[in-house]
């Protein structure tokens, strides 16, 4: 079979290195309009499942990737000078970058022919390809070329944020919240390397706009976001990887899904498929299970048509649930006004809420009992503690059972 990816991200590239692993006799080919190592975006988070399915299906890129996964521990949450809330868990990150480095060459190594620097234009150009593989992101020209059959409805979130780094080392996932005149702004930091963070800053466009940042420039934008976030920072300076091209990329987040995810021989995966906000960080999780699906459906069944749809009802299923949990998310924060003036514990309790959605009546539980119980027993240093050395034994029990 001959099978072109469009798109050189983690869902096209893993789709290339599961495809020649179930048949290295399968030609297949990955076109990346970007240059080799050229990549938008900091670092990106995933839990341990996700490191479960990467060692089960591709077990030499899964021990590249682990090398360099940063684990963060516990989730704090700071609202100006209040006292720091706890929130608990775990994750795991790594660079968006090298990730990408990590898959293209285990797929060169496979046999799979990876071009960068190839705009791809039309369906024409892979006129002999047996499967098409759009993983070609938010904007996929191969969506918008059949849109009247995928029927993709893309909606706009209401808030403004910015993905930036930094050299201050976040080692729990970080969530701090400032209130300025114009109103509250907050940023959602974690490490992704020894050296180096992740900081998503988003606020209301009221404040965006208010602060000025519809009219500064890049450098002005990160110095007063330096000045807002002064004491989470201690010193250290925010990062745009844009500035050297005078540009300050605050955006909406775009929500993407479609009706139908093939059409012929043509496959959506990862966020040409579908996007979910980056406050549930499952972006790449989702991409990397969409190439799985598609990989095992493909192998699995000889007639194309049949495989593909089999591809489509199970991933759409899967990826419906995380959408709803992720629309109540972005839901949450953009409504952060309503839960910010209750006290950090409860706050933070709402926070982790977040993803259940508003209850069905006022005042009712959205969880069980014991799950506010031992949130407040997370904010005990000592029994925190316990929590932590249990999550350790765990780590290092699937870590075992990976190897």
């Amino acid at each position: 079979m001959k099978i072109a990816c469009v798109g050189g991200g983690p869902s096209g590239l893993y789709v290339a290195i599961l495809a020649k692993l179930r048949d290295p006799g399968h030609e297949v080919t990955v076109i990346e309009r970007n240059p080799a190592g050229v990549t938008h975006g900091w670092g990106v988070v995933f839990g341990e499942d996700f490191l479960d399915q990467l060692f089960a299906n591709d077990p030499v890129s899964a021990r590249d990737i682990r090398a360099i996964t940063s684990m963060w521990n516990d989730q704090h949450i700071r609202i100006a000078d209040r006292p720091t809330a706890h929130m608990g868990g775990y994750g795991f990150s790594v660079g968006r970058k090298r990730l990408l480095d990590i898959l293209a060459a285990r797929a060169r190594g496979l046999g799979v022919d990876v071009r960068f620097e190839q705009e791809f234009r039309d369906l024409s150009e892979v006129a002999d390809a047996d499967l098409v593989v759009a993983g070609d992101g938010v904007n996929s020209r191969l969506r918008q070329q059949f849109a009247e059959h995928f029927q993709p409805t893309l909606d706009a979130g209401r808030n403004k944020y910015i993905w930036l780094g930094t050299h201050k080392v976040f080692n729990a996932f970080t969530f701090a919240f400032e209130q300025t005149p114009a109103g509250w702004i907050w940023f959602h930091a974690y490490r992704f390397s020894p050296d180096t963070s992740t900081c998503i800053v988003e606020c209301a466009p009221e404040t965006w706009k208010e602060l000025g940042f519809d009219e500064l420039g890049p450098d002005e934008s990160t110095r007063l976001l330096e000045d807002i976030f002064r004491r989470h920072l201690d010193g250290h300076s925010l990062i745009n990887q844009m500035a050297g091209l005078g540009k300050t990329p605050w955006l909406n987040f775009t929500r993407v899904s479609n009706q139908v995810w093939f059409h012929d021989n043509v496959v959506l995966v990862g966020d040409s498929a579908h996007t979910t906000h980056f406050s549930i960080g499952s972006g790449t999780r989702l991409a990397i299970e969409d190439a799985i699906a598609l990989a095992d459906s493909v192998h699995a069944r000889p007639d194309l048509h049949s495989a593909l749809e089999a591809y489509q009802d199970e991933r759409r299923a899967a990826v419906r649930i995380r959408q709803t949990e992720a629309d109540n998310s972005t839901r949450w924060f953009e409504e952060v006004d309503r839960y910010i003036g209750a006290d950090p514990v409860r706050f933070t309790y709402s926070m982790w809420e977040r993803r259940l959605g508003p209850p069905a009546e006022q005042g009712a539980a959205r969880s069980p009992r014991w799950r506010y119980q031992l949130h407040l027993a997370t904010q005990n240093a000592a029994l925190r503690g316990v929590r932590q050395g249990a999550g350790s034994v765990r780590r290092t029990l699937r870590e075992r059972r990976r190897r």
